[in-house]
């Protein structure tokens, strides 16, 4: 099956936004695919501001995306935006760096006011990127992801209930992209 690079856009180490795009790996590899989790926080920021691909952390970063049949971006809305983090890693990638791979944006945050950063603000950078084909994006509430006792995370049922037809509709996406590309 498809390989998906998990990319979470967040700088909090204890981000609501990597738990739900985990939760999300897990479906995705209940559906076959392998999933690649990344975290943009990981990168060396200096390297990053200064778009230093020389430095060994973000030109893996970089090859991470290369190798990516599929692409999950995960952000906290920031002032009607996604995250500043994920801005400067998109900005440090090729410009056509999502050509022919699938995309899945997903966004979390504390105010349904924000509901339309998916489309209206995250949405148009990954088209301008060149992704093949980028699905229904979704947007959680912060308080509907939670974690558990044993530390797993757990979503609102109802946040869950509508998250698994889009993470299956971004599954079916990376097998339609994986044959055009094929074929092409």
């Amino acid at each position: 099956m498809a390989t998906v690079l998990s990319v979470s856009g967040s700088p909090s180490p204890t981000s609501r936004t990597t738990r739900l795009l985990r939760h999300v790996d897990t479906l995705l590899t209940a559906h076959g695919h392998e999933v690649v989790p990344f975290e943009a926080r990981s990168l060396p920021a200096e390297a990053l501001l200064a778009a230093d691909t020389s430095d060994p952390a973000l030109a893996r970063a970089l090859e991470l995306f290369a190798e990516a049949d599929g692409i999950v971006i995960g952000t906290p809305v920031y002032k009607a935006a996604y995250s500043g983090l994920l801005k400067a890693l998109l900005d440090v990638l090729p410009q056509y760096a999502l050509r022919g791979k699938a995309v899945l944006p997903l966004a979390t945050g504390g105010s349904p006011a924000h509901v339309l950063a998916v489309d209206y603000a995250l949405r148009p950078v990954l088209s301008s990127m060149g992704a093949a084909h980028i699905t229904q994006g979704w947007f959680v509430l912060d308080r509907h992801v939670t974690t558990r006792e044993d530390g797993t995370t757990a979503l609102d049922p109802e946040t869950e209930l509508q998250l698994t037809p889009v993470v299956d509709t971004f599954a079916a996406a990376l097998v339609r992209t994986g044959e055009l590309v094929a074929a092409g």
